[in-house]
């Protein structure tokens, strides 16, 4: 299985635009908390996105957010609160969904991204716990 997942991935070649379908903006809510992710379109081989989580009217968390050409790899790195990045590899990629993995990191050591028409899924996974996040297009 590894073995299909390295070749997709090589298939896959190093061209960030192929994640187009990630662009945008999208809002969500988890519980009390309203999140919105704004990706911009890739340009220069790269895209950026901020992340921003909302309870009672005060922002309580944000993200800064890349997916960019690293060592020959697509990388997307994550600034959980602005901080030192934390890269994942792209692992596995279609038309509509990408996981990106970093079996070294404590949690989470995968990230998916999967879209349905208007409708986008991102989910975080390791160490036996899975969260998902459900965010619908909205505009900027």
């Amino acid at each position: 299985m590894r073995f299909f997942l390295l070749c997709a991935v090589a298939a896959f070649g190093q061209d960030v635009a192929k994640l187009s379908w990630m662009a945008g903006s999208w809002t969500g809510t988890r519980g009390r908390a309203s999140i919105e992710e704004h990706w911009t379109q890739p340009n220069g081989n790269a895209m950026l996105a901020v992340s921003k989580t909302v309870v009672g009217g005060k922002m309580v968390e944000f993200e800064f957010l890349r997916v960019v050409v690293k060592d020959g790899a697509i990388v997307y790195a994550a600034q959980p609160g602005g901080r030192p990045a934390t890269d994942f590899k792209l692992t596995s990629s279609t038309d509509n969904e990408a996981v990106f993995e970093n079996p070294s990191h404590d949690f989470p050591k995968l990230i998916r991204y999967k879209r349905d028409g208007d409708n986008l899924t991102a989910s975080i996974e390791g160490n036996g716990k899975k969260i998902e996040f459900q965010f619908k297009r909205s505009t900027p």
